[in-house]
């Protein structure tokens, strides 16, 4: 009998299968995992949303600062120290303004890790968005 397309490539090795998907988690974080923290602590994160202010203005997760990609300088990125871990999301899969940032942030020294889904994956998780120009407090709408 031959193979599915599934099994017709041979999976990793389980230690390889290991050091993949640790390294995979060294990269990124879901909206999940976000939300755990930012609920119930600790918050040892800055969460970047890295659209653009209109978008972010129209709905943004709850806590997370506005920075868009383009304008992550060393300059602009000198109030935290070196060592603070950021956490950027943009709209979802669709864009990639969260790599950019993450690049960006990664070729400037500082730790980061990309949330997986963007706005998109905070919705389909049912959690509730800020909405304005400032951080601001929750609104009682769970969809951008």
């Amino acid at each position: 009998m031959p193979a599915s397309t599934v099994s017709a490539i041979a999976p990793a090795v389980p230690a390889r299968a290991a050091e993949h998907f640790a390294a995979r988690l060294s990269f990124e974080t879901d909206c999940a995992d976000v939300h755990e923290a930012l609920e119930n602590g600790p918050v040892d994160f800055v969460l970047l949303d890295v659209r653009g202010p209109n978008s972010y203005a129209r709905a943004h997760v709850p806590g997370a600062i506005n920075l868009p990609h383009r304008e992550m300088t060393a300059e602009r990125m000198a109030p935290w120290p070196m060592e603070t871990l950021f956490v950027v999301y943009c709209a979802g899969p669709h864009c990639n303004g969260a790599d950019r940032a993450a690049l960006r942030l990664a070729s400037l020294g500082r730790p980061v890790k990309i949330m997986l889904g963007g706005l998109t994956g905070w919705a389909d998780e049912g959690f509730v968005f800020a909405h304005g120009r400032e951080p601001g407090a929750v609104t009682e709408t769970s969809a951008a």
